[in-house]
């Protein structure tokens, strides 16, 4: 009986090696399986500060190129309109027929509301070339939607007084006993007429300057 658990005695040590080889293999295996099983590619759909800047880049090249045709619609009006005289070939020994924009008061508040706002215009250039530079910059554009507003009140309101003397250079007023002074003034009255549609003209771009600055501030969170 005893040397019968000899030979038992190694077998069962010799079993154990292979044992711990195969589960050492075996987990090599399943290691192995794991790493070669491709990995998911992760797509984010937030949007990245690049793509956000590039759409504000974009806002702020548009807003400068609406910037300067404003500018020169505003200096484009006060020229026409300060430059705008006319003397009728025919006079009598007292009176000379004799028309100047200065003459009426709507017409001097229309020239130097026009200019003031085609300089305030040109100083807000540097600010929108900042916001070419940085689009993301929320100081500079709130600025230039302040600046852009108050002289777009100032351009209607001046260009809404003229208005209203041209339509009754033009017209004249019955109920006042006021004459159609247009009728012998003719390149008077259509040089203010001008003047007064290009005026308009300014407040038309200075709207979009407004609406563009608003735009780009909403979406800017």
């Amino acid at each position: 009986m005893e040397p019968s658990k000899e030979v038992d005695a190694p077998a069962a040590t010799s079993l154990q090696p292979q044992s711990k080889r195969t589960r050492s293999n075996n987990g090599k295996g399943k290691s192995t399986a794991e790493d070669a099983q491709p990995l998911a590619p992760v797509v984010s759909t937030k949007a990245t500060p690049l793509q956000r800047g590039g759409w504000k880049k974009g806002v702020a090249i548009l807003d400068f190129i609406l910037r300067l045709g404003a500018i020169g619609a505003a200096f484009g009006a006060a020229i026409l309109m300060g430059n705008n005289e006319q003397v009728l070939p025919f006079f009598t020994q007292f009176f000379q027929f004799h028309a100047q924009w200065d003459d009426f008061p709507m017409f001097r508040f229309f020239v130097v509301a026009n200019a003031a706002v085609a300089g305030f215009l040109i100083l807000s250039l540097p600010f929108s070339i900042v916001c070419i530079v940085r689009p993301l910059a929320a100081g500079p554009r709130l600025l230039l939607l302040i600046i852009d507003t108050v002289m777009m009140a100032f351009v209607i309101a001046a260009a809404s007084a003229a208005a209203a003397v041209v339509y009754l250079a033009h017209n004249g007023s019955q109920d006042a006993n006021w004459m159609a002074v247009c009728q012998q003034f003719t390149d008077f009255c259509q040089v203010t007429s001008e003047a007064v549609v290009v005026s308009f003209v300014a407040a038309v771009f200075l709207s979009f300057l407004v609406f563009v600055s608003s735009l780009a501030l909403k979406r800017g969170g």
